[in-house]
């Protein structure tokens, strides 16, 4: 009688768990986002596919930059804040952290990419490759 108890106990706490995750009891994890965070994330999404943006980070401080000089902005991006200059103004914002991730993603992807075509572009001009340098060892 005693594991029929327990084992009634164990389902009603189920029940109940599933039915407040289910209705609004449950808070929600979304944090809510700022008409100023969505403008200033636009933004630097449109910094970050500018062509003319140039790209520097910080690694002991772990600060991320953004200039662009045709634009006249400078962004930094740190713990879960943006600045923003524009030589008139000077923008904090403070950022969620789903978008924060979502930058700094989108940041690092754009830079390997920046990084990968220059790769390929010094790469393109070398003139001798090793089989070359190899055949003109063995002439010797």
């Amino acid at each position: 009688m005693n594991k029929k108890l327990q084992r009634f106990i164990k389902r009603l706490k189920l029940k109940f768990y599933l039915k407040m995750i289910n209705t609004s009891i449950a808070p929600s994890i979304q944090e809510d986002v700022t008409p100023y965070e969505k403008d200033c994330f636009k933004i630097c999404l449109k910094m970050i596919n500018h062509i003319d943006s140039e790209f520097m980070i910080a690694p002991v401080s772990n600060k991320k930059y953004i200039r662009n000089d045709s634009v006249d902005i400078f962004i930094t991006f740190y713990d879960n804040r943006v600045e923003l200059t524009d030589h008139e103004y000077h923008y904090e914002v403070k950022l969620s952290q789903r978008n924060w991730s979502r930058l700094n993603y989108i940041y690092d992807r754009e830079t390997e990419k920046r990084i990968v075509k220059m790769e390929n572009k010094v790469n393109s001009q070398i003139k001798n490759s090793l089989h070359d340098v190899l055949t003109r060892i063995e002439d010797f």
